[in-house]
């Protein structure tokens, strides 16, 4: 095992002493080629190409001397000392840390940040990315290779955003672009980049101190406490009630990557906590008067959900891919048009056990585990304790199978 391991962050100023001293001792270095390439390397230490981390890793822990692995900005935030510290490789470091290259897009944006959600996009997690990048008003993209702006763009297609994309943080290339995302998709982008993704329409930030690392700029405190909550005013007594859509969002379990698809938004009461929980949200109602009552709902709140007027299944077949889906209408029919596009879980009601048949044959149908549920609910006036209003219907919940 190596005798001593520093990870050291550089963002683009002169290393420092602390730096240099652990650098002048290596005898492996590990790193980029632009790291690699420091005058201050020793000409006699073993270079390593970071390509893989856990190979570079399985190195270093072989290693007889003194190791140092360079990286970008701070390596403790989404970087490699996470991976060298992990139980298989048994390595203890030493940090020496950088600005990181958010902090630094951030600085160069002139912008705040502690109010920004920062996510890292992959090939095989950019789909998650951009629906955080979906569902909040600021987000920092640390991207990679075949996960960039253009394609951060092209699955972000039918939402605007502003693009601030940090190409190259640090070096004597370094380029900041400001552009809407409609039109990152038409340019090459040079790696390492950093994209800030800024707009939407959510309830606007206060000027109070923010508390919470990445939280989302305050809801309109108006809206109240609590989710699932009966309907006031002009949408009070329709659709289905609080109690159901309470036991819909428990099956769903909505959380921040995943999009949710409320078809039959109608009020949008259940899209917005949905939202609220930090998924994105597609909100789906062949009514253009509930698609203006559900944007309506979302502004109030201050979250962020997409409205599309349609007609299910039809409206469905342009929608980017859901993880958890909602079917508030439209019956066996819709629901096997969104079973065929494979989320991990659906939920649906209804109001007859014929009706719950047909659903629960079709999500079967389909290779889901179907569970059905008689719900009833009264309602009660607290002043006389006589009934109000009774609701009875069967709630289906749908998960499909993790090898399916």
């Amino acid at each position: 095992m190596a005798d001593r391991v520093t990870v050291i962050g550089w963002d683009g100023s002169p290393l420092t002493a602390a730096a240099r001293s652990a650098l002048s001792a290596a005898t492996l270095v590990a790193g980029a080629a632009h790291h690699l390439a420091l005058p201050e390397v020793p000409p006699g230490a073993e270079r390593i190409r970071l390509g893989s981390l856990g190979l570079a890793a399985r190195r270093i822990a072989g290693h007889r001397g003194t190791a140092v692995v360079l990286a970008d900005g701070d390596p403790g935030f989404f970087g490699v000392v996470r991976t060298l510290r992990a139980p298989e490789h048994g390595l203890e470091v030493e940090v020496v840390p950088a600005v990181s290259s958010v902090a630094a897009a951030f600085a160069r944006a002139g912008m705040p940040w502690d109010d920004a959600q920062v996510v890292v996009a992959h090939p095989r997690t950019l789909r998650r990315a951009v629906n955080v990048c979906r569902a909040r008003g600021k987000v920092a993209v640390l991207t990679s290779p075949g996960a960039g702006p253009a394609e951060l763009a092209l699955l972000l297609e039918g939402v605007h955003r502003t693009f601030v994309i940090c190409e190259e943080l640090g070096t004597d290339r370094e380029r900041v672009t400001v552009l809407t995302s409609d039109a990152a998709a038409d340019h090459t982008w040079r790696d390492p980049n950093v994209v800030i993704v800024i707009g939407g329409t959510g309830h606007p930030a206060t000027a109070d101190t923010p508390w919470l690392l990445g939280q989302s700029p305050a809801q309109n405190p108006a809206a109240g406490r609590g989710w699932a909550r009966p309907l006031t005013g002009p949408d009070a007594g329709e659709g289905e009630s609080a109690q159901l859509r309470a036991a819909q969002l428990a099956r769903l379990g909505p959380r921040p990557g995943d999009l949710v698809w409320d078809i039959g938004t109608g009020h949008g009461a259940l899209a917005v906590d949905a939202a609220a929980f930090g998924a994105a949200v597609i909100a789906v109602d062949a009514d253009p008067r509930a698609c203006a009552r559900a944007t309506a709902a979302a502004r109030s709140r201050g979250v962020q959900i997409q409205v599309v007027t349609g007609r299910a299944p039809h409206v469905l077949e342009n929608l980017p891919e859901p993880d958890v889906v909602r079917v508030g209408g439209g019956g066996a029919a819709v629901v096997a048009a969104v079973a065929d596009r494979r989320p991990e879980r659906i939920v649906s009601h209804a109001s007859t056990r014929d009706e719950a048949e047909a659903i629960g044959r079709a999500l079967t149908e389909h290779g889901y585990a179907v569970e059905c549920a008689l719900l009833q609910s009264v309602g009660l006036d607290t002043g006389t304790w006589a009934e109000q209003e009774r609701s009875v219907v069967f709630l289906l919940a749908a998960e499909r199978p993790v090898n399916r």
